[in-house]
Order: structure tokens, then C-alpha cells, then sequence
């Protein structure tokens, strides 16, 4: 008997694993296999098991996860509400290992899996939201300046609530000076047994001293690293073994047994008591471990901060206020009352509010922010611009096209945030080293424990109790866990200020393996930006103008880039518009409608074919003679019969050819894909050096295309930009959409071009080579370093050179591995890409 349920609450293999365990517990059941994409738990029973038995299983279990009737919920709509919680003040908080996916947290704490401190999104909500309150009444609280309704003072602008970055890091450096100032007197006092003639036994015995020791630690232990044993704790509770499993542990065995020997010194053997009697306690280790791996957390916090510096300086540039025009009067306003189609002012020197359209003068804008391209762009009316760029040095007035969340600004920082947060396929390797971790380091802590205590020189107990401890101290899965959501964070966020947006952390480990390159022509290769170089006829019963007039009438019911240019030259030529009928897009082909009782159509030759339309071997000619220039060439028909045509013209991006060369260069196989004639694609491959290419290309032609390279063991990237390039995007294994293009096209990519240059890939494929160079380094790092400390820790070295390693020295090692991977992620701030 075989049933398949929906499983609702798990968001990584942690959590599949979990739910597998334990609906196979339950009595009855033979065989449980969970789908951690699908949410879905496929049971195999000996005899029919109710619903509220696995019900009962699970939510006595913790209740974390939660089992219904496959339809009984929605799962995406679930999935997502899991996923993305909405955070309360300034935004969400996340686990910077990533141990449940991309989950989030609606407030501050700890890590439910890992235990380390939840790190904050940084979103606009803070940024770009102005409120004033007033001095001697701050429950006053208003949007705009003014005066105190209570008092009449003038209100003020509030100060920024600090954000849970910057007081988490306030609270563990508060923490560490209070362990810092017990720690050291602790840690002078034991070490004072080092000297010949201890001053310190001539003012009281050593019995006394440990009581002062003992004193001393309270503070530590319970009050400045307390939080390190409560998530010790929660971690044994729950089964998810971590760095604080190991720290509580040793150190809180470390401080319990001097306790245990201060209090009851008769029960240890002589092997660990001094020459007075007293048992010789640990306090300073304890207390010197816990407040070095305390300096670690605060050393974590603070390159924490740094990690996604880019997505702070991106929400520097969002603005508070802007000038809107009303009735030619100009008004400042917060950038929340905003609202589309406003006419706005922006002054020289000033940062764009929103996105939109120059109505009114020109200017140039420095768009490196979003771009990063250095030169000043020139813009005239009806270009576009994007919020968060600098004006240059005159004014000019806009119209709001993109507001809010929709701002190009704001769909960079929630890209960013989402990859930030994305796990990378390589990170699995690390994920199956931790789960194993922690019990075989514990295990091997025992084992050294045993091994001194038989085999060791007197003090033998003594011997193995300090090494079993430092065994446990020197051990970070920390390390290992963050090798890879560091370097992708600090990428990701690298990737952005050069205007490369990565969607995941898959696209960064996929693009760096890539072999061949899919680019489309036109928007890709070209600027995308056509315009009429000449209208022809065919027939002498129509001339140059009313051949134009058709072919307006019916593109202006048309959003394709051709059809606008044919519309905008229409303008240029006073072309009166006739009305259409019965419009229709036949996707890769052209168009058609129905204009003065004539069927019209427009498009290439498929069209044309599709139309029952023949093309004479005279019109095929005049069209080659344009299209061997790279020139685009489209039919126009009325009634089954081609009566004229028009040539538009699309530039070559002055960086495509230059860009396309890198490319070759690194041994990437470029091929180009257009729905353009073959006489335009040979032309256009011809100037750009590309030896392979297919034209005529529809749709599903470039899908099938990308499938056929991948059966041939290629890992494909493809660019593109159009409504048309969206399956084969979503096909292939890298799909890279032109930040110009179409929303759909960019959607179904995986990284986006803010500046839709081809010169962009060549910055990805750096970007992704040097992330994972950089995850590879950290990976290394973190498992060498293990695999070296435990055994030096465990004595292994002691035999033969005498050494041993302190656990206060592997507590300082320990805390700064985590620090170094930290570090070696942040070198990607610098790379050039």
C-alpha cells in the first residue's frame, strides 16, 4: 500500500533527512522516501495508517513540519510564505551558513541549526522613509516637517534606529570587555604558580585563591558568554551538532570540574591535586576559551558587515526626497509619495528619485553605480533614466515610470539579497562533512581522553582531561560552513556594482563551467535600438507613402522593437494612421490585420509563406542587396500579394566584437541564433569574426538548439533579450538576459545585464571563476585546517617533539579560522572583473 502527502515546513536536506527518520518510526510503516523539491512524502505501508498518526509523529517531533493530503494545500503559494517571511522593522534576518536554504526570520537570534547570530537584510525600508518627531514630545511621530501639535517646536528629523548588525556588534564588544576584565585577572592569578617563590601564597593559600578564580568566572560564565552554552544546549536538544556543541562542552567540563574540585577536593586521585592538596583547577582556561572564542564572534560581526557592503552601497544611493512639479510649482517630497507619471525636477549634482523618462532637456548621468561603466552617459528627452544615478551639471524635468519596489535600484537589491541568501551546488560537500563532524570530533576527544589516561606520562589524568578538551576546542564546522555563503555574498555583491545581477548561487558555479555561448542578434549583439533606413514598393499602384501608412497603421498595435521603429519613423513623416482590425502576432514571423477591408500582413518570409504571399525572384534580390549590408528586411502584403517592404537598420554595439573575442579567447564556443534572414546573420558574423551561426531561427528552434548542445555533453549559457529568447533561456544551463530587454526574458534568466552590453559576459565569466577559486581556497582552508588541528590538539606531536597544544590556544585558533575564511572571501571586493 502506497500513499504520496504533501509535507509542509522544510527548507533544506536537513530538514528531508529529519522528516524521512522519523515517518519511518512509525509502526506500520515499510519504506519513506520525501522529495525535498516536490514537498512531497511517497509511504509505503504494511496496512492503511491515518493521516493523524503521521500528524501526531511529526508534531510530537517539534512540531516544525506538518503533513496533509496532496491538494489540501497550495504548495507554491506555501512554499513561498515559508520561505519569505516578512521582517518587522528594517527587515529580514537570515543564518549566514544557510543551513535551511534561503529561510528567513522575522526578528533577531540565534540560528536554529548552526546557533551563530541571524544576519540582517538590508533593504530601502530604512533608507529611503523620512519621519520627524518632536524634541520634547517623541510620540509625536510625522511624515513631514512641521510643528508639535502639543508643544508648537519645530519637529526634527528622527535618527535612524541602529541597525541589528550594529547592536548585535555593540553587545558581543560590551560582552567581551565585561570577560576581558574577569578573564585577566583569573589568568594572572593560575599563572602565577609558574614562579619559583609564588608571591600570591605568602598572602593566602592556594584553596583561597581558587575561590577568588571561582568568583571571578561568574561573570564570564554567566553573563558574558552564557549564550554560548545556551546554544550548546538547544544544539544537543535538537540534534544539530555545531561549533557550540564542542565550545560548551569542553569549556563548561573545563569549568565544572574545577567547581567539582574546589568543592570536593577528597574525591580526585593525587594525580590532580598540588603539593598543598588543593586540586588544580581550571577557572582560566574556562574562562580564557570562552572569551577568546567570544573575540571571535566579535571579529565575525564585525567582517559580517563587510561581506554585503556593495548591497550598502547601493541603498546609499536611493534618495529620501525629490522635486515634483504641480501646476508649474515645484513641491519637495518624500520619495514614498511619489507616485506614476509624476513630473519631477532634477537638479545638477542630484541623485534620480525614480526610474523614467526625460521630458524636458538634456543632460549626462553618471550611471557607473548600477553600471559600472565610469563614462558619463548623455540624455535627451525621452531616454531613460534609472533611480540612484547622478545628474551632471544641468537640470532637467522626468516623468515617473517605476516607483518603489519596482525601481531598477530596488529589483537590483532584492536580486542581490535573494543570491546572497542561495546555496551553491558545491556547498553540499561541505554540508555532508558537518553532519558527521561534530560526534566523530567528540568521539575522537573521548578516545584521547582514553589513550593519556593509559598510556599517558603522570599526571596522566591530568594530561588526557587538558588535550580531550582542546580537541574539542580546536574543531570549527563554523569554518567549513561559512566557505561558501561568504565568497557568494561578496560576489554577488561584486557582481552588482558592475552591473552583472546573479540570480543564484547555482548561476555563479554554472557560469564558471561553461563551454558555449548562445547570443542572440538584435538587442544582444546589436543596441537594439532600430530605426527605417528605407521603404519600398513593389507595386505602382501604392507609392513610398502609402506603403509606409500600411505598415504604421498595423505596427502600431505591435510592441516589437522593429515595429516601433517603423511607428516613431511614421512621426518623423506626418504619416496619417488608418484603423486596423483583427491585429495578431504570429511569434517568429511578423504581424497581421485587417486595414480598409484588406487583409494586411508584415513580417520576414515565414511570414510572408504563412500569408499564401509569393516573393518574386526580383523582390528576393532587391532584399539581398540590403540584407548582405546586415540590414533587416520585412514584407508587406494586402490581399496575398507582396505590394512593398521596409529596410531597418540596427548597429553593432561598438563592445560586441571585442567581447566576443574574450570570450573565444578563454575557449568558449560562440554561436549566434537570430529569426533575422541568413544574408543579415552572414553580414553581422562576417564583421564580428563568428564562424558559426543559424539563421531564421524561431522560438522553438533555439530551445531545440540548446538541447542538442546539451545532449552533447555542452554546459550552455544564452543570451538574449526577447519574448522569443525566454524558453531557450530557461533552457539552458546559464541563461543571461540583457538588463534592456524584455521583463519576461529577464525572468527567466539567470543572470541579467543591467547594461545589456555582450561585454557583461565577459564579466560574469571572470566574476564566477574567481568566486569559486575563492570557495575552493576557502573549502581547502577549512578541512585542512581540521584535519591538521585535531590531531595536534589529540597530542599526536607529543611523542616526538615534546609539543602539546593548550586549549587556549586552540580556542584562539579556532576562532580566528572562521575570521580567515572571512577574510579571504572579502579579496573579491578587489578582484577586476
Amino acid at each position: 500500500m502506497k500513499h504520496t502527502y504533501h509535507i509542509h515546513g522544510m527548507t533544506c536536506n536537513g530538514c528531508r533527512s529529519h522528516v524521512e527518520e522519523t515517518l519511518s518510526k512509525v509502526k506500520g510503516v515499510s519504506k519513506v522516501s520525501v522529495d525535498l523539491k516536490k514537498a512531497e512524502a511517497t509511504i509505503e505501508m504494511e496496512y492503511h495508517i491515518s493521516l493523524d498518526t503521521f500528524k501526531e509523529a511529526l508534531k510530537s517531533d517539534g512540531g516544525r513540519y506538518s503533513i496533509h493530503k496532496n491538494g489540501e494545500y497550495h504548495h507554491h503559494s506555501e512554499t513561498k510564505k515559508e520561505k519569505k517571511p516578512k521582517g518587522k522593522g528594517t527587515g529580514t534576518f537570515y543564518c549566514p551558513m544557510h543551513c535551511e536554504g534561503d529561510k528567513t526570520y522575522d526578528k533577531a537570534g540565534d540560528c536554529p541549526v548552526c546557533g551563530m547570530d541571524l544576519v540582517e537584510e538590508q533593504n530601502l525600508s530604512s533608507t529611503t522613509k523620512e519621519q520627524w518627531t518632536c524634541p520634547m514630545h517623541p510620540e509625536i511621530v510625522k511624515d513631514e516637517s512641521g510643528s508639535c501639535p502639543i508643544c508648537g517646536m519645530d519637529l526634527v528629523p528622527m535618527q535612524p534606529d541602529l541597525s541589528a548588525e550594529v547592536k548585535t556588534y555593540k553587545t558581543l564588544l560590551k560582552k567581551f570587555w565585561v570577560a576581558t576584565a574577569f578573564t585577566l585577572p583569573i589568568f594572572l592569578i593560575a599563572m602565577s604558580e609558574m614562579l619559583a617563590n609564588n608571591p600570591l601564597y605568602d598572602l593566602m593559600e592556594q584553596k583561597y585563591w581558587n575561590w577568588i578564580q571561582f568568583a571571578l568566572s561568574i561573570p564570564v560564565v554567566f553573563y558574558a558568554t552564557w549564550m554560548f552554552f545556551e546554544r550548546a544546549y538547544k544544539s544537543i536538544k535538537t540534534w544539530n551538532l555545531n561549533m557550540f556543541t564542542l565550545i560548551g562542552i569542553g569549556a563548561g567540563v573545563a569549568w565544572l570540574f574545577s567547581v567539582v574540585g574546589m568543592l570536593f577536593p577528597d574525591v580526585f586521585p593525587s594525580q590532580f591535586k598540588t603539593e598543598s592538596g588543593a586540586v588544580h583547577v581550571y577557572f582560566e582556561a574556562a574562562t580564557v576559551i570562552l572569551t577568546l572564542v567570544l573575540l571571535g564572534q566579535l571579529l565575525e560581526a564585525r567582517a559580517h558587515s563587510k561581506t554585503n557592503s556593495a548591497v550598502k552601497e547601493l541603498l546609499k544611493l536611493a534618495p529620501n526626497k525629490a522635486i515634483k512639479v504641480v501646476n508649474g510649482e515645484e513641491i519637495e517630497v518624500s520619495i514614498d509619495k511619489i507616485e506614476l507619471n509624476d513630473i519631477l525636477k532634477v537638479k545638477p549634482g542630484d541623485k534620480i528619485p525614480v526610474d523614467g523618462a526625460v521630458t524636458e532637456g538634456e543632460t549626462s548621468i553618471d550611471e557607473s553605480m548600477i553600471t559600472g561603466e565610469p563614462i558619463p552617459v548623455n540624455k535627451t528627452v525621452d531616454d531613460k533614466v534609472s533611480s540612484g544615478t547622478i545628474n551632471g551639471n544641468q537640470s532637467f524635468l522626468m516623468k515617473a515610470e517605476k516607483v518603489g519596489s519596482d525601481t531598477l535600484l530596488s529589483q537590483i537589491i532584492h536580486m542581490v539579497n535573494d543570491a546572497s541568501r542561495s546555496r551553491a551546488p558545491i556547498q553540499n560537500l561541505a554540508d555532508k562533512v558537518s553532519g558527521y563532524f561534530v560526534p566523530v570530533v567528540v568521539i575522537i576527544s573521548l578516545i584521547t581522553f582514553a589513550i593519556w589516561a593509559i598510556w599517558g606520562p603522570e599526571p596522566a589524568y591530568v594530561y588526557a582531561l587538558v588535550n580531550a578538551i582542546a580537541v574539542l576546542i580546536i574543531a570549527c564546522p563554523c569554518a567549513l560552513g561559512l566557505a561558501t555563503p561568504m565568497s557568494v555574498m561578496v560576489g554577488v555583491g561584486k557582481g552588482a556594482q558592475n552591473g552583472v545581477l546573479i540570480k543564484n548561487a547555482e548561476a555563479l558555479e554554472k557560469m564558471d563551467k561553461v563551454d558555449t555561448l548562445i547570443i542572440d542578434k538584435t538587442g544582444t549583439i546589436t543596441e537594439g535600438k532600430p530605426t527605417v533606413e528605407t521603404v519600398g514598393s513593389f507595386n505602382k499602384n501604392y507609392n513610398e507613402s502609402e506603403i509606409l501608412q500600411y505598415i504604421v497603421s498595423l505596427n502600431t498595435n505591435s510592441e516589437h522593437p522593429l515595429a516601433e521603429a517603423t511607428v516613431k519613423h511614421g512621426k518623423e513623416q506626418n504619416t496619417k494612421v488608418l484603423k486596423s482590425d483583427g491585429f495578431s502576432a504570429v511569434t517568429g514571423k511578423g504581424v497581421e490585420g485587417f486595414i480598409n477591408d484588406k487583409k494586411v500582413s508584415l513580417g520576414n518570409p515565414k511570414m510572408m509563406e504563412y500569408a499564401n504571399a509569393e516573393i518574386s525572384e526580383d523582390m528576393q534580390k532587391k532584399a539581398e542587396s540590403f540584407q548582405k549590408q546586415g540590414k533587416t528586411v520585412s514584407y508587406l502584403s494586402m490581399d496575398k500579394a507582396v505590394v512593398g517592404y521596409v529596410v531597418i537598420g540596427d548597429k553593432i554595439k561598438k563592445t560586441s566584437a571585442k567581447a566576443i573575442k574574450e570570450l573565444q579567447d578563454t575557449g568558449i564556443d560562440v554561436i549566434m541564433l537570430t529569426g533575422d534572414n541568413h544574408n543579415t546573420a552572414q553580414a553581422v558574423a562576417s564583421e564580428l569574426n563568428l564562424a558559426d551561426f543559424k539563421a531564421s531561427m524561431l522560438p522553438e528552434d533555439k530551445l531545440k538548439e540548446v538541447e542538442k548542445l546539451q545532449t552533447h555533453g555542452k554546459i550552455v549559457a544564452m543570451a538574449g533579450d526577447g519574448i522569443n529568447d525566454a524558453p531557450a533561456l530557461a533552457k539552458s544551463d546559464v541563461g543571461v538576459a540583457m538588463g534592456t530587454g524584455t521583463d519576461v526574458a529577464i525572468e527567466s534568466a539567470m543572470i541579467t545585464l543591467v547594461k545589456g552590453d555582450l561585454h557583461g559576459i565577459v564579466k560574469a565569466k571572470n566574476l564566477s571563476h574567481s568566486v569559486m577559486r575563492n570557495i575552493k581556497q576557502n573549502l581547502f582552508f577549512a578541512l585542512v585546517y581540521n584535519t591538521l588541528g585535531v590531531p595536534i590538539a589529540a597530542g599526536v606531536l607529543f611523542p616526538f617533539f615534546g609539543i602539546l597544544l593548550s586549549p587556549m590556544i586552540a580556542a584562539l585558533a579556532m576562532s580566528f579560522s572562521s575570521v580567515s575564511v572571512i577574510a579571504n572571501a572579502l579579496r573579491l571586493r578587489t578582484i577586476k572583473v
